[in-house]
């Protein structure tokens, strides 16, 4: 009679197929895609900032009277002499418009544009944008939180600005809501005002600028956790103390000899 097999005996000899190394292809490839996340935004970063200091150039150094031009005296630009000089200007007349005078004179430029129908529009359209760019800290979000969006059981990021006050405050009965920036990805400029209960809110460990590349992304850049970040500074302190025994041993090795 044959003897019946055993559970699992078939397979106790064959052994599991290894997995292939990676290819110099797939290494060459992985290194390539991390230097282009190193070096395009560095570049981008760089090419935008001398960009942006010759275009200043070109508009500000003509303007600038001959005896005070650099080319006057050695016969070449100085990159950024324009960007110097229009922050020196821009100081002294925000220095001049925060007196009685200068808020005067504002006053009165402000009422000759509003009389021009098209001017008027771009004017405004631009001092707020420029006002919401430079506004104080104490008018930007305090924290980043997650709220049901579109619907229950689909959460979305969006960021605290503020506690609801007035008329919708009370036209809620007056319960505790807050006013939330829901933004568009990956356009985080954009996006919807929404007033939530506060109790439906559920405020993020991560700071804005996380949540900030977690939108961009799409989703690709996940920031770490409370815990992950703990974890990483307590093995940043154990690799500190333990280069800080391993060298105070060599030197005592050192004393020895």
């Amino acid at each position: 009679m044959a003897a019946k097999p055993t559970p699992g005996g078939a397979d106790r000899g064959v052994k599991p197929a290894r997995r292939p190394s990676p290819s110099i292809w797939h290494h060459a490839r992985a290194n390539f895609l991390t230097g282009l996340v190193v070096v395009v935004p560095t570049v981008l970063t760089l090419w935008l900032t001398w960009a942006f200091i010759t275009l200043v150039d070109e508009k500000v150094v003509p303007l600038v009277p001959a005896p005070y031009n650099p080319r006057t005296w050695i016969d070449a630009d100085i990159p950024g002499f324009g960007v110097i000089i229009f922050f020196v200007f821009t100081t002294i007349v925000g220095y001049f418009a925060k007196r009685v005078f200068g808020r005067q004179l504002i006053r009165l430029g402000e009422s000759i544009v509003s009389q021009m129908p098209i001017v008027r529009s771009i004017y405004n359209a631009v001092k707020q944008i420029v006002e919401t760019i430079l506004s104080q800290s104490k008018t930007s979000f305090r924290q980043a939180c997650m709220v049901e969006y579109p619907r229950r059981d689909i959460w979305a990021i969006a960021f605290v600005a503020t506690d609801t006050k007035g008329e919708i405050m009370e036209k809620r009965g007056g319960e505790e809501m807050v006013s939330v920036f829901l933004p568009t990805t990956p356009n985080p400029t954009s996006g919807f005002l929404l007033f939530v209960p506060k109790k439906d809110v559920i405020l993020l460990d991560m700071s804005i600028e996380e949540a900030a590349k977690l939108v961009i992304s799409a989703g690709l850049v996940v920031p770490a956790t409370k815990g992950e970040h703990e974890a990483a500074q307590r093995q940043a302190e154990a690799r500190r103390r333990a280069l800080a025994r391993a060298a105070g041993a060599k030197n005592g090795v050192s004393k020895v000899r």
